[in-house]
């Protein structure tokens, strides 16, 4: 797959809620995720932690309301998406987040994830 096949099925799964199929399609088995500094456990290393930090998310969210994600900006081996949630947690509060996602590509596979998000503070 070429990178903007891949940026553009990566869309077309967040859009539809799939993330967990997103990894086991599109990511290499030793990807990294990173999450902002000074989150706790904030970078994750390998295709079945990726999942399971996916998963984890999902299941803390009672419902899922919107979902937004941009169209694909490409550049070189790197690709960003801009990703919205408006969710109601497991435990009734309603929350809002928006973020730059940053992915770099390798031999037909993404192998880093970066998320970009305000701060709470």
């Amino acid at each position: 797959m070429t990178i903007q096949e891949i940026a553009d099925r990566l869309v077309e799964l967040s859009r539809n809620r799939q993330s967990t199929q997103a990894y086991r399609e599109l990511f290499a088995r030793d990807a990294q995720s990173h999450e902002m500094p000074g989150v706790p456990d904030g970078t994750v290393t390998g295709l079945d932690n990726l999942i399971a930090k996916s998963e984890a998310f999902d299941e803390m969210h009672r419902e899922i309301h919107a979902l937004p994600v941009t169209d694909p900006l490409i550049y070189q081996n790197f690709f960003t998406v801009g990703m919205g949630i408006d969710v109601t947690k497991q435990d009734g509060t309603r929350n809002q987040a928006h973020e730059i996602c940053v992915y770099q590509v390798r031999d037909g596979k993404i192998v880093d994830e970066r998320f970009v998000y305000s701060m709470p503070g």
